[in-house]
């Protein structure tokens, strides 16, 4: 992999991710009790021998760029490996990125001086395990200029994504973005092959390529609206299918953009048998570990006050002190006082929960401190009055701060 350079796009906002990416560029959200979101894409990486790492941030990247520093430092220099965080140069012009294939213009120069025969460019919001190289030599033994890495989705959800046709070579033969009415498979009319988001370029073709569309007056600058469709037309683009390292029997990818599915990504992981399985020795998933004391469970007065968990999270630092926790995920150092209940919530970092209260569904920001009596995820339409409520009912606690 060493003629590969990667680049992790984690430059977005995460507007549909509103509160959490307040003060928080989105790969930077907590995810898993332990995680930032990027972690699941930087472990692939590492996983995958990929060790020359651009990461392109933009968007209120100071946490994103801390937690980096200080959990990714692993690399080897000596030896040409490097996570490098790029923030925009403004080499080219004077603006911020317009898209995913601008960011990439923007720093064609950084690229160029790695001087590398592949490019892989991958996104730092997404939930899954992946060996990179697989893709990389598919992309090697088929010749392609370009190679997208690609996963079926039922049809009535793959309007979200790009939607790709392909031959039986699974050469690309079509491609749309974000269409209204997918085009199923041939062999299943209720499955549709999507975009990962996950692509291999030969270097030349890619500068060639967004050079161009930087030229063009009417693009997006984005790869799923114009630099794709264009491609299929006029060069060697394959898909991928997707080869899921977490070995269950469904595929696990998520894109965790909006409350709804980040709520029930982090949901996946409380299971007897997760869907997603953070445990497994041969995948790693590498984290900024805390200077923390481990989680401590006090009071066993049956009858009165009992502090217990039951299928969740709980993260180095928590202390459940006659409380009761069910199916839910516990950050650090997260206090939950006696006699108070939480099931199927999110709790982040140094959040607390005061006595006698009742949390249901909903995720409560870093630092927040519910006081005591706090009733959440009871009552939709009182918690409308205070705060952000999903349509499927999930309340979202905000603090004033932090990252």
């Amino acid at each position: 992999m060493k003629n590969v350079l990667t680049v992790v796009l984690a430059g977005g906002a995460g507007e549909r991710l509103h509160p959490l990416t307040r003060n928080r560029a989105k790969p930077a959200v907590p995810f898993g009790g332990m995680y930032r979101i990027i972690d699941f894409t930087l472990s692939n990486c590492v996983n995958s021998h990929c060790r020359r790492i651009q990461v392109l941030v933009q968007y209120k990247s100071n946490s994103l760029a801390r937690h980096i520093r200080n959990a990714w430092n692993i690399m080897h220099h000596e030896l040409g490996e490097f996570i490098d965080i790029i923030p925009p140069q403004l080499r080219v012009n004077d603006s911020w990125y317009l898209g995913t294939a601008d960011a990439i213009y923007q720093n064609l120069y950084s690229i160029s001086q790695e001087d590398p025969e592949l490019v892989l460019i991958l996104s730092g919001d997404h939930i899954y395990k992946m060996d990179y190289q697989k893709m990389v030599r598919f992309h090697q033994q088929s010749g392609a200029d370009l190679t997208i890495a690609a996963i079926e989705a039922p049809v009535r959800e793959a309007s979200r994504f790009g939607v790709l046709q392909i031959d039986q070579d699974c050469r690309v033969i079509g491609f749309e973005e974000k269409p209204v009415n997918p085009k199923p498979l041939p062999n299943n009319p209720a499955m549709a092959l999507v975009s990962m988001g996950i692509y291999v370029f030969n270097v030349d073709v890619l500068k060639k390529t967004v050079v161009e569309d930087s030229e063009c007056a009417k693009t997006s600058h984005d790869f799923g609206k114009d630099i794709i469709p264009r491609l299929v037309e006029t060069h060697r683009v394959y898909a991928h299918f997707f080869e899921d390292e977490n070995r269950k029997p469904t595929k696990y990818w998520r894109d965790v953009g909006t409350i709804d599915s980040y709520w029930e990504a982090n949901m996946d992981l409380v299971a007897v048998d997760p869907q997603f399985n953070l445990y497994d020795g041969e995948w790693p998933l590498r984290t900024n570990l805390p200077m923390a004391p481990p989680a401590k469970f006090v009071f066993a007065d049956i009858g009165k006050r009992f502090g217990v968990a039951t299928d969740s999270v709980v993260s180095p630092g928590c202390i459940i002190s006659g409380g009761m926790v069910n199916r839910s995920v516990l950050s650090l150092d997260v206090r939950i006082h006696s006699y108070s209940y939480v099931e199927e919530s999110i709790l982040m970092e140094s959040a607390s929960v005061g006595r006698h209260s009742r949390i249901r569904r909903a995720i409560v920001e870093k630092r927040v401190n519910l006081p005591d009596h706090t009733v959440i995820g009871y009552d939709l339409e009182e918690d409308a009055k205070k705060y952000r409520v999903t349509p499927s009912g999930i309340v979202v606690v905000e603090s004033a701060g932090g990252q």
